[in-house]
């Protein structure tokens, strides 16, 4: 029942053609009291189950998806998306037009979405050769959205066979079919799971518990994670109490597209052998990132690195410079701060929620475990880098954390490129050599006061002291 094979992660489910119109208002139309759009920008990726084969494909495994598309233009333009974000595409064929999601977007806020070829028409039946490759697979995630493909008798025949032998997740929908025999982890989302059991005691955490048991029960399922957007996650078994996995903040970004990257992270976890557990603690962190990054309407259907060891967003992970595009693109202030932060401290977390204050995001410049022996002394830094960061990126105030080797921030800021840069302490910006570099883009760069007798250096000397008395 482990994962750890080496074979291709299979997706099979529901595809469609999403759409972002992203434009600017700045009037209301004449005929109506509705505001006009105006130099649309058309955005296309995959959806539905195609946007868990793409972004699980981001990975080092071989992704396969297990889908039903028209043959039209939406079906074209889906096909040359997934299979330039390197995806395997097994089409069982969809009679009518590809279905697509439209949404209408000024200044990255939302306005109206429209369903196009919404019909639920019935998908064709899978080859022999189709079915076999699901033997083939490490692990199989079914992100089922209610149009049919996941209740196709000759697949769940096979995913009732394949999930004897390796992890299947299933992503439900409220419409779509009940998971086949064998599951290891269902995760609806609150929405899906008040739907699928209705109460009348809310989202409470012991009303969600008690109806993620009912649901889990209902299904024969191993496991089943409750996501519950910036709660996090809620996990019941069999036995035990309920497991609770809080998500990182993500305050700023578009939740679009977080179920999906759910779901895939916890099944490429599972296929590598790993526990429940462990998959939902990943997953979870990788759908935070993923939302402060921007969510579906950012995503770059390239190589991803998840976030879920500690949470930081360091600087090999390109999720720091994403995430400050992302909220530049969309209008916002970028803030960014920098230091050692060895043994946070009440100084510290005053001067980076008053950085927060300042913007719509904050990532923080933290200097790497060299930088810091460099600045402050062969016995510094008392604490490791990814112990920092980790800290750090628990803080509700960062959104982020970038890792810098030399003895300033300048490299990390010019990848940053943020709109302001805040330094604690009293400094003259003269003598801050990040004020040049924030004005070549037009940035600024502020300093902000630290609390009066808090810092590292006085807090090492009183331990000394203690211990010598």
């Amino acid at each position: 029942m482990s994962g750890s094979g080496n074979g291709p992660l299979v997706v099979v489910g529901d595809a469609f053609l999403d759409r972002d119109l992203d434009g600017t208002v700045t009037r209301l139309a004449p005929d109506a009291p509705v505001p006009v759009v105006e130099g649309v920008l058309d955005r296309a990726r995959p959806g539905g189950a195609g946007l868990s084969a793409a972004l699980a494909a981001a990975g080092t495994r071989e992704v396969l998806l297990v889908a039903a598309l028209g043959t039209d233009p939406a079906g074209d333009r889906l096909r040359e998306l997934l299979a330039g974000a390197g995806v395997r595409l097994l089409d069982l064929g969809l009679p009518g037009e590809t279905p697509q999601k439209v949404r209408v977007r000024a200044d990255g806020r939302g306005l109206l979405r429209v369903d196009l070829a919404d019909e639920v028409r019935v998908p064709g039946e899978p080859a022999d050769a189709t079915l076999a490759v699901l033997d083939d697979a490490a692990a199989v995630l079914v992100s089922d959205y209610g149009r049919g493909v996941s209740a196709q008798p000759r697949l769940r025949d096979a995913l009732t066979r394949v999930a004897r032998r390796v992890p299947l997740v299933w992503d439900p929908h409220p419409r779509g079919a009940a998971p086949t025999p064998g599951v290891r982890l269902a995760t609806p989302n609150l929405a899906e799971l008040a739907r699928l059991v209705p109460d009348d005691h809310g989202s409470a955490l012991s009303a969600v518990a008690a109806r993620a048991r009912m649901l889990r029960e209902r299904w024969s399922v191993t496991a089943l994670a409750v996501t519950m957007a910036e709660r996090g996650a809620l996990v019941v078994m069999a036995d035990g109490s309920p497991l609770v996995v809080p998500a990182l903040s993500a305050r700023s970004g578009d939740p679009c597209g977080a179920g999906d990257r759910f779901a895939a992270t916890a099944t490429a976890e599972l296929a590598d052998g790993g526990l429940v557990s462990a998959a939902v603690t990943a997953a979870v962190a990788s759908a935070s990132a993923f939302v402060a990054a921007g969510g579906a309407s950012q995503v770059n259907l390239s190589p991803l690195r998840s976030a879920a060891t500690s949470g930081a967003l360091l600087d090999e992970d390109p999720s720091a410079v994403e995430l400050a595009a992302a909220v530049r693109a969309r209008g916002g202030t970028v803030v960014a701060a920098g230091g050692c932060f060895d043994l946070l401290h009440a100084g510290h977390v005053a001067y980076l929620q008053a950085a927060r204050s300042l913007g719509d995001c904050l990532v923080v410049c933290l200097n790497s475990d060299s930088s810091t022996r460099r600045l402050k002394g062969p016995d510094r830094p008392l604490v490791p880098e990814r112990d920092r960061a980790a800290v750090l990126a628990s803080l509700e105030c960062v959104d982020a954390v970038e890792l810098f080797d030399e003895d300033t921030p300048l490299a990390a800021l010019d990848r940053l490129r943020p709109h302001l840069f805040a330094k604690g302490g009293d400094y003259a910006l003269a003598d801050l050599p990040e004020a040049a570099l924030l004005q070549s883009w037009g940035g600024q760069a502020v300093t902000l006061p630290y609390l009066d007798g808090r810092s590292t250096t006085a807090l090492v000397k009183e331990a000394v002291r203690r211990a010598r008395s």
